[in-house]
């Protein structure tokens, strides 16, 4: 054996000639470690000075039961790399050659043992400091992504500049996550809500050891974007996530309302079947994962067929995969009539990009589109109430292009502004709103203010992910002061800052809205009234 690991070195060593050196001071592995409450960790150490430390196991789990501690180690783990993502379908994007370029995204390596988390710090362990704390929730609805899937998750500058402990993490998702199996018996008991409970079980351990990596487990803030926003909208009103965060961002992801009980044990019932294993559950837990998706989805479809047979909302935006009203881990609807009673005292920051899935972004003969052509496309939607649509567009937009009709974000806008207003209506902390309108020059602007735009520049990482941002001095103007806010907001519950014009507390009657572009401006209600004809037109919203 010896011999053979000799070999093995020497044909590694012969990769690298004998006078190479790495560069110097760029990366430093040596000595770079943290205690954490299940034993000693390794990480590394940057050019400038970040501490960072990846795949860190928060918690484990067996398939569809609620996360439990990990067990501790003796030997120093190497936490250097990002650990496993939570399994999920094929992304879809990478056919795309546009897209894919400008998102650039890492999809790692899949496994079901998903729990870990990701930390940047500029403490070299526990330095007696306290800095806020910044967990990040990904997108990707409840069935897609981690920690790691864009380039604009990287905490390392948002940590530098800020002075903040930046934590990103992986959780189980979909099928894993969501299927409600509670019609099989105890075991079973939580699995509704086991990709929620995963996101709590990685605040606990947050709260439990940040401050060995100089954070202040007492100054937490959640933000998460898409469907991140949606989950930080239900630890919101998750009762077993009280006490963990201190302040909350939502970003293109408010969410209202989410599955019920008698839904997801439907789907629950229906994938079972589809398996055929009503006499024999316990089979589903040995189940391999492509099959198990394959047949949930499958399920899906089937039961989101039937409910809209039936006349229900099967074609909502959030179905089959999400969090559940059970009465234990999640209550009640997050933002149902009002704000969540457990998180009054929860400073929020909630808002969306301008274009999020812009029709022009994926349909190239759309993006020159003349007043004839967006008329057009406008009357499908809104028929006789076209020219009423259009006037009120120019109120809120003066000085649109007609793409601008075309691209006009009907889905997250306006549940963004109905979480703003019931959070603003119980009176308690404050919140502020947002409307990120900065367009892309990348690929002739064909991205615009699209959803996921503006990660980047809370992040200030608009040069880490220039295929998105472009990476020019307007982007790395706006990065600085955008990031500049959302240090504050975690530091106090305050976004103001002095590179923005003064952002004052949203309520109903004021509206009041921080336009984030080149030039960013204070707006008040700009759309109300628009809003309010696209949701008469649109119907009841799945909001």
């Amino acid at each position: 054996m010896k011999n053979i690991v000799s070999i093995i070195t020497l044909g590694l060593l012969s990769f690298f000639p004998a006078e190479s050196k790495s560069p110097v001071g760029q990366i430093c592995t040596d000595g770079i470690t943290a205690v954490t409450s299940q034993g000693k960790i390794a990480g590394y150490r940057d050019s400038k000075g970040i501490y960072t430390y990846k795949g860190i196991p928060y918690a484990t789990a067996k398939r569809f039961e609620a996360p439990v501690p990990v067990s501790a180690w003796d030997e120093t783990r190497s936490c250097r790399n990002f650990g496993p993502t939570a399994p999920q379908a094929a992304r879809q994007g990478w056919y795309n050659d546009a897209i894919a370029f400008a998102f650039n995204w890492d999809d790692g390596f899949a496994g079901e043992d998903c729990q870990r988390l990701n930390i940047w710090t500029k403490a070299d362990g526990n330095d007696g400091k306290k800095r806020p704390v910044m967990v990040w929730l990904h997108g990707g609805g409840f069935s897609a992504g981690s920690g790691q899937e864009l380039p604009g998750y990287d905490g390392a500058n948002l940590a530098l500049k800020g002075d903040v402990v930046v934590v990103t993490l992986n959780h189980r998702l979909n099928v894993l996550g969501f299927l409600d199996l509670s019609d099989y018996g105890k075991k079973y008991a939580n699995s509704a809500n086991a990709g929620m409970l995963d996101i709590v079980a990685a605040l606990q351990w947050v709260k439990n050891n940040i401050g060995e990596f100089g954070g202040d487990p007492d100054n937490v803030t959640i933000f998460g974007q898409s469907g991140g926003g949606g989950k930080v909208s239900t630890l919101l009103a998750m009762p077993s996530a009280k006490g963990l965060f201190h302040k909350a961002i939502v970003q293109s992801g408010s969410a209202g309302r989410t599955m019920t009980s008698n839904m997801s044990r439907r789907i629950g019932r229906a994938v079972v079947e589809e398996l055929g294993l009503e006499n024999n559950i316990a089979v589903i837990d040995t189940i391999p994962y492509p099959v198990l998706l394959s047949a949930a989805d499958k399920a899906v479809a089937k039961v989101r067929a039937q409910v809209e047979a039936e006349g229900g909302t099967g074609g909502a935006f959030i179905f089959g995969w999400a969090p559940v009203v059970d009465g234990k881990a999640l209550p009640a609807q997050p933002f149902d009539k009002k704000a969540p009673e457990i998180s009054r005292d929860i400073p929020m920051i909630i808002g969306t990009t301008k274009c999020e899935f812009s029709p022009t972004t994926y349909v190239p003969m759309l993006r020159n589109a003349d007043m004839e052509t967006a008329r057009k496309f406008v009357e499908r939607i809104y028929g006789d109430k076209t020219d009423e649509f259009i006037a009120e567009y120019a109120k809120a937009y003066p000085g649109y292009q007609p793409k601008d009709l075309i691209d006009f974000d009907t889905r997250f806008r306006p549940g963004a502004v109905e979480q703003a207003d019931l959070k603003s209506a119980q009176n308690g902390a404050p919140v502020y709103m947002y409307l990120f309108t900065w367009e892309s020059p990348v690929m002739e602007g064909m991205l615009r203010s699209t959803h996921c735009m503006e990660i980047p520049f809370v992040f200030n990482n608009a040069d880490v992910h220039a295929s998105m941002t472009g990476g020019g001095d307007e982007a790395m103007k706006l990065a600085d002061r955008m990031s500049d806010a959302w240090i504050a907001f975690a530091r106090n519950g305050n976004p103001n800052v002095e590179t923005l014009p003064q952002w004052p507390e949203y309520n109903k009657d004021g509206g009041a809205t921080m336009v984030f572009d080149n030039d960013c401006r204070i707006i008040h209600n700009h759309d109300r009234n628009l809003l309010k004809l696209t949701e008469k037109m649109a119907g009841k919203r799945s909001f």
